[in-house]
This record gives structure tokens, sequence and C-alpha cells, in this order.
């Protein structure tokens, strides 16, 4: 197994750790739903899609196709990279890297452009938000830290009011658990379930909550990906200054 092959070039520094699919703390923190998923300390690098197995047939991925030489090669070099990184006590380039190697190169620079309708039956666009600062949440009813963020970003609209815009979209979960659970959280939310092309307008989701953060021009401030335990210090460090 090639993270085993990266782990044994560091003896005594770099432990090698097999988790199975569902007990994983780790995969639940960050919403990550399938395997293989590879993480440096607690820093996600990799997931399905990466190696194109993530709701696209096998070719596409960062990864992909796997049976290559070449992209195994380059699988390693990045995991050694982040390994050094981490190891070099710069978790916080880690982090920043990990969007490039988690498929997230496809990151957007504005606030693109969709339609849906929301839960009550509305039209909801991104013309709606021009002139706001606003955050999109997307989060799946089976994902426990979506749950808590979702209430924070609850709080957040109550403090700031019409200054900000909460958009709240689900993915991968059904209409009659989310609808369920919008109405036993009663937050005033914008709620929306997200179709496949605005979940790709995005960049692709490929964990949750993934957290979007847009200035009042609609460009892209921040991008916060799963739940480590400084999400929402870390997204309220960046709206105070949006909001100012």
């Amino acid at each position: 197994m090639l993270v085993q092959e990266v782990a044994a070039k560091y003896a005594g520094k770099v432990t090698f750790v097999s988790e199975n699919f569902g007990a994983s703390a780790l995969a639940e923190r960050y919403g990550v739903r399938g395997y293989p998923a590879v993480f440096v300390d607690d820093v996600l690098v990799a997931v399905p899609r990466d190696f194109g197995y993530f709701r696209e047939v096998e070719g596409s991925g960062r990864y992909a196709p796997w049976r290559e030489a070449g992209s195994q090669a380059k699988f390693k070099a990045d995991l050694t990279r982040m390994v050094d990184l981490i190891l070099a006590g710069k978790k916080e380039v880690a982090s920043r890297e990990r969007a490039g190697l988690t498929g997230a190169a496809h990151e957007i620079s504005t606030l693109p452009k969709f339609t849906l309708t929301d839960v009550a039956g509305h039209s909801l666009s991104n013309q709606q938000l021009a002139g706001h600062v606003v955050v999109v949440e997307f989060w799946a009813t089976w994902c426990p830290p979506c749950r808590s963020t979702l209430e924070w970003l609850g709080q957040l609209q109550k403090k700031y009011g019409e200054n900000l815009a909460v958009l709240a979209l689900a993915v991968e979960s059904s209409e009659d658990n989310i609808r369920a659970t919008v109405g036993s959280l009663s937050l005033d939310l914008r709620w929306a379930i997200a179709d496949s092309p605005t979940a790709q307008a995005f960049g692709d989701i490929t964990s949750v909550p993934t957290l979007f953060l847009f200035d009042r021009s609609g460009k892209t401030a921040r991008v916060l990906y799963g739940a480590p335990p400084d999400l929402h210090e870390e997204a309220e460090k960046t709206l105070t200054e949006l909001l100012r």
C-alpha cells in the first residue's frame, strides 16, 4: 500500500493507522462518506474523488487513472510533502495546501451563478444576494457536525440581520430528512436542496460541512472544509472583517 510505503520512510516519526469505514472519527469530522480517504495527523489530504471513485467514472480524479504508475507517483509525492510540512511544524501550511490535494484546485474565486427553489417553494439565486456578505454552507442530514454548524450560523444570522445572507444547501440527503431537520432546527436561514449543477458550480463538494464566505462584491473570501475544532472561530474572524 502506497501510504504505508511513504510512512515507512519516516521510521520512528510517522505511524500508519488503518481505520474501518464508519469507525473513523476523522472521517466523521470532515463528512467523508466513502473510502479511500487519507489523513496526515488531522489534515485531510485525499478523498475518494481524487482516485476517481467519487460519484464519477474512474479516470476523472486527481490521481486517476489510479493503475498508472504516474498517478501513483504523484500521490506519493503529494503525501510526502504533507508529511514533511507537518513534521516541520507547518500544519497551517499543510491545511491550506490540502485544498489543492482534495480536488479543490477548482476552488471558485467568486460566488457562482445558480438558481434553486428553496424548501418553502420560493426562487433562490445568486442575483438575490448582490451587495451582501454571503455564507454558503453545504451540509447533509447524516453529518453530526453539520447540525452544530447550522445552529451557529443561525446565531450569526440573528446577530447580523440583513447585513449577512446565510444559505444552507443540503446534499446527498432525502428530501423528507432535509425537511425534518429544517423543521426541528427552526433557524432563520435560506434553506434549499443543492442539485448537481449547483454543487459543481461551487467546485464540486467532496465533504460536509463545506463553508464558503463571500464579500459584498461576491469575491470568495475563504473556504473552510470539514469540522475542525476551530471552524466557527476561524469563520467568524473572516466574517467580522467582511462585515465592518
